[in-house]
């Protein structure tokens, strides 16, 4: 039987590579150091059985009639908003993804951030930087403590829940969280309380967003939103940048509607230099590093290639987001 050939979309942790190479596909690696544009994925993709991609790739309608030919998708991430998953399921492509590999890496982030934001720690290194550090002044650089406070998390999934183990941990704070359905672990485990999402935004202390991006979360965080918010709280937002709409945020932040914000993920991506976040003493923001540790990274590589390999050994997919597609195959 000929052998399958796979086309890798980025350059990947090797550890992928080496799995699929090992198990005897044929594989082709993107060589360039930036992402791909959709003509040239296409292009690529049309000469190859099996599609090894991640966030930055686009993964549309248009992309998955004219790669029709492939047998499945994997993709190098948790999040999917990239993939027109109901066009991939029609035309019975399926398609793989990572889920929980990155989860206490990004948690780590979304902790790191709070408390990033709660002591103004970004901004003063700044000050420091910029030849500001003089006198010491009783009043001046004050952060708040996080202790007993309320987090609010937004999307209880498994990044939302080790979020929430590290809060409970290390400060004792109520956690309180608002999802489609109530999560028993967590009430057990951390005596989390189900609540509506106007009683999340009106008594968390700390807001953390880990939800999923679709037509429901886009731009949730908004003026709106932001105005039944404590003017003490701290919104953080490791999902997706298009949760929050930007402008509104930076107004919420400059009217003392909330007190700070940390952000991994930004609206739009890449953010601008200028941008008027990076200037404010309460406010931590980072280029979308909530998967970038070694093990994370790695463990993502392994899961997208054992999805295409256990598809080609077995017609199964281990992590898979439309398990209707495999039907579609038999």
């Amino acid at each position: 039987m000929e052998k399958k050939r796979v086309f890798i979309s980025r350059l990947f942790p090797e550890t992928g590579e080496e799995l699929l190479r090992n198990a005897g596909f044929p594989v082709t690696v993107w060589k360039e150091d930036r992402p791909m544009t959709q003509d040239e994925l296409i292009e690529n993709s049309k000469v190859h059985d099996a599609l090894f991609c991640t966030l930055t790739d686009k993964i549309d309608k248009r992309f998955l009639n004219e790669c029709s030919n492939l047998d499945i998708i994997s993709q190098y991430a948790a999040g999917f908003d990239n993939i027109d998953i109901d066009e991939a399921t029609r035309l019975g492509i399926p398609v793989g993804f990572t889920p929980g590999a990155m989860s206490e890496a990004t948690a780590d982030i979304a902790f790191g951030l709070m408390i990033a934001v709660s002591r103004k720690m970004f901004f003063l290194h700044k000050k420091i930087s910029g030849g500001g550090w003089s006198y010491f002044k009783p009043k001046d650089n004050l952060g708040m403590e996080l202790k007993n406070k309320t987090l609010g998390i937004y999307g209880l999934g498994r990044i939302g829940m080790e979020m929430a183990r590290r809060c409970k941990g290390a400060y004792n704070m109520k956690i309180i969280y608002h999802n489609r359905k109530p999560d028993h672990l967590a009430e057990k485990e951390l005596h989390a309380e189900y609540v509506d999402f106007s009683a999340l935004l009106s008594l968390s202390d700390v807001i953390s967003v880990h939800c999923s991006l679709n037509d429901e979360t886009r731009l949730i965080f908004n003026k709106t939103t932001f105005s039944q918010m404590k003017p003490t709280s701290i919104f953080i937002n490791t999902a997706r940048g298009l949760i929050h709409n930007e402008t509104d945020l930076i107004e919420a932040l400059n009217k003392g509607v909330i007190w700070g914000a940390g952000l991994d993920v930004t609206n739009p991506e890449p953010m601008q230099p200028d941008n008027p976040l990076l200037k404010m003493e309460n406010v931590a923001v980072l280029p979308h590093i909530g998967s970038a540790t070694i093990e994370a990274r790695g463990k993502m590589a392994e899961m997208a290639a054992e999805n295409i390999i256990e598809y080609y050994r077995n017609k199964q997919v281990p992590y898979i987001l439309n398990p209707e597609a495999l039907r579609k195959r038999r």
